[in-house]
């Protein structure tokens, strides 16, 4: 018979045993396994909607402050190509991303594509993580609106008293009802619908851009009548050089986090294959567009030197006689932190719905409104927490935590192409409880001579089982690289060299970076870890580049979407540059993502562990996949 694996047998009684639990993976969601009981949520969106919560979710008020002081500090002029490469870098993410949506086009994000590709144990981090990212990033952005709202009023003590900021001394805080207000207001129209709420958020959205525009073209008005004051400087266009042009486009590539938001509604799109790719590079490039207009304007209008750190586009309008213009920017500020506010909102009670579904979270977070079709139980309790951050807490020190979640994010998204591309999950997770059908069909197989293997789809083991076998590792790795140097390279082998090639190429990714970007380890270790980084990453570019992508890659998922060009260089070139991110995003950040990540997994440990869906689950050959549904047909209706 062929080969099942039924963790009932394991229950994870040893240490190997719970080891196991974290590379055991889940199966893209089809038209079968969606017939195993879940509610689905509406398919209400298309291109349009898409790209008004990628734009509205990317675009924030922090444009409007990070112009003057990444020309300030870093980039001077050339501020402009500060933003085209961190565009350019932020758009290899989302081609992964893209083709991981249109191929498993289920809620979760992230989070569903590392289960998929990858295992249980990394998807329950990088869920814990998106978690911290939205409900810390809804809460920072909501606390930074009722400073702008007060401007629009007047001044910064002209809100009326109820929302007003107030400090409270037995406590020693400073609380904020409008904030906490905005997101009851904002959770509240998420409960009513996708639709309703993508139809506010496009409304919301476009006020911003209408602003932008109003930037773009009364600045270019502005500098075309004064001869564009802030290119005529003697310290040329490069006054910081190419290495602060880099150093601005590290730091504006975090105004390019939220496009990922688009991803999250992926079950509610109407056609997924074709609808998530247009959605996500559409918003990517508006964002990348509207980003180098304004900056092109503002710093030709004030050199960069003079600019306000604080209000440069502002100031940069009063110093050519446009004071009420201040009014106009204020109004996009604050429209784009309302619209960032429903971008950072909608996605989290999506994540934990996918992982309510999948056993990680109590199975009540799972439910979908009949009426709505929308996670309302996971909304409000989204809503409640940011809430009570918001009006209690001021989160601007916690902000570096959302960028630790979305940068692991796009890490795990460009490896999962990797998998999904050389070394796809061949065998699907059945419930125990079709245990008959199972039986029968291998039993079926087995006369005819297959013995459960297809010879046309490779099995080189069970899901539940690591990539990397670990058995006489080094005696196989060997003998897997000498297979390949010789061209005689089996599909076995050739899975465990592709397997061993990916892992080995993000360590060198790491270990690159990391001795690149910390200057206080003696310089001998870091040109040591520098070089071998660099042979890594490269001998694996190599290696990916000369052996066969799998074959099942055509058939892995829902087909006919986007697929990802120039694997294995982009998704390589990716991991490089978000794992440079994620190492200098300094000690004091890492040291809080660490706490909660270890607070992660104690709960994994002692809850979503032994509750998962796949704790009882049969791996079989996807080979026979399609024939145990036809035979279980009457027990899956």
């Amino acid at each position: 018979m062929g080969v099942l694996v039924d963790s009932q047998k394991e229950r994870l009684g040893s240490p190997w045993d719970g080891l196991k639990s974290l590379v055991r993976r889940k199966q893209v969601d089809s038209a079968h396994s969606k017939r195993l009981g879940h509610h689905q949520l509406a398919k209400e969106l298309t291109v349009p909607h898409l790209i008004a919560i990628g734009v509205g979710s990317t675009i924030g008020a922090g444009v409007y402050i990070l112009v003057g002081t990444v020309a300030r500090e870093h980039a001077g002029p050339a501020l402009t190509f500060s933003f085209l490469i961190a565009g350019i870098a932020a758009a290899l993410s989302a081609f992964c991303y893209a083709e991981l949506a249109s191929r498993c086009p289920s809620a979760g994000s992230a989070y569903h594509y590392s289960y998929i590709c990858v295992g249980e144990g990394v998807a329950w981090l990088i869920g814990w993580a998106l978690i911290l990212e939205y409900t810390i990033g809804g809460s920072a952005v909501a606390r930074g609106i009722s400073p702008n709202l007060a401007l629009l009023f007047g001044g910064e003590n002209s809100l009326p008293f109820f929302l007003a900021r107030q400090y409270i001394p037995g406590l020693d805080v400073v609380v904020d009802p409008c904030a906490a207000l905005l997101v009851f207001i904002v959770t509240g129209l998420l409960c009513v619908g996708i639709k309703e709420s993508a139809l506010a958020q496009t409304i919301v959205t476009a006020a911003n851009v209408c602003a932008m525009i109003f930037v773009i073209v009364a600045g270019s008005y502005l500098g075309y009548k004064t001869g564009w004051p802030g290119y005529e400087l003697p310290t040329g266009y490069f006054p910081f050089g190419v290495d602060g042009m880099l150093a601005g486009s590290a730091t504006v590539f975090f105004a390019y986090i939220g496009f990922d938001s688009v991803t999250s509604t992926a079950e509610e799109v109407k056609n997924p294959q074709r609808d998530l790719p247009l959605g996500i590079a559409a918003s990517l490039f508006i964002c990348c567009g509207l980003y180098m207009l304004i900056s092109f304007v503002i710093v030709g209008l004030v050199p960069y030197y003079a600019m306000d750190p604080d209000t440069p586009i502002s100031s940069a309008f009063a110093s050519h006689g446009m004071q009420w213009a201040a009014y106009i920017i204020t109004i996009g500020a604050f429209t784009a932190l309302c619209s960032t506010l429903m971008g950072s909102i909608l996605p989290q009670p999506r994540i934990l719905m996918a992982m309510a579904r999948d056993g990680l979270l109590p199975s009540f977070l799972s439910d979908v409104n009949k009426r709505s079709q929308v996670p309302v139980k996971c909304t409000l309790a989204t809503g409640m927490v940011a809430a009570t951050l918001s009006f209690f807490m001021d989160v601007s020190q916690l902000a570096g935590m959302v960028s630790v979640g979305t940068l692991l994010a796009f890490t795990m998204v460009a490896i999962s192409v990797l998998i999904l591309r050389y070394v796809p999950p061949d065998e699907v997770p059945f419930p125990s409880s079709l245990q008959e059908s199972i039986d029968s069909v291998t039993l079926r197989y087995s006369t005819q001579g297959i013995g459960g293997k297809n010879p046309e789809i490779s099995t080189s083991g069970d899901s539940s089982q690591p990539l990397l076998d670990n058995k006489n590792v080094a005696v196989e790795k060997q003998e897997a690289l000498a297979s390949f140097i010789v061209g005689t390279l089996n599909e076995e082998n050739r899975r465990k060299v592709a397997g061993w090639t990916i892992m080995l190429l993000c360590v060198g990714a790491f270990g690159l970076t990391f001795a690149a970007s910390n200057l206080w380890i003696p310089r001998l270790i870091r040109l040591t870890c520098c070089g071998v980084g660099g042979v890594l990453l490269l001998s694996g570019l190599i290696v990916l580049t000369c052996i066969d992508q799998d074959d099942a890659r055509h058939n892995f998922g829902h087909t006919g979407g986007f697929m990802c060009p120039f694997v294995p260089l982009l998704p390589i070139a990716c991991i490089l540059i978000n794992v440079y991110l994620l190492v200098n995003l300094g000690a004091a950040t890492w040291a809080r993502v660490s706490v909660w990540l270890l607070i992660g997994a104690v709960v994994y440990v002692f809850y979503g562990r032994s509750h998962s869906s796949l704790l009882d689950a049969v791996y079989v050959p996807a080979a026979q996949a399609n024939e145990i549904y036809r035979t279980s047909g009457d027990t899956l209706a």
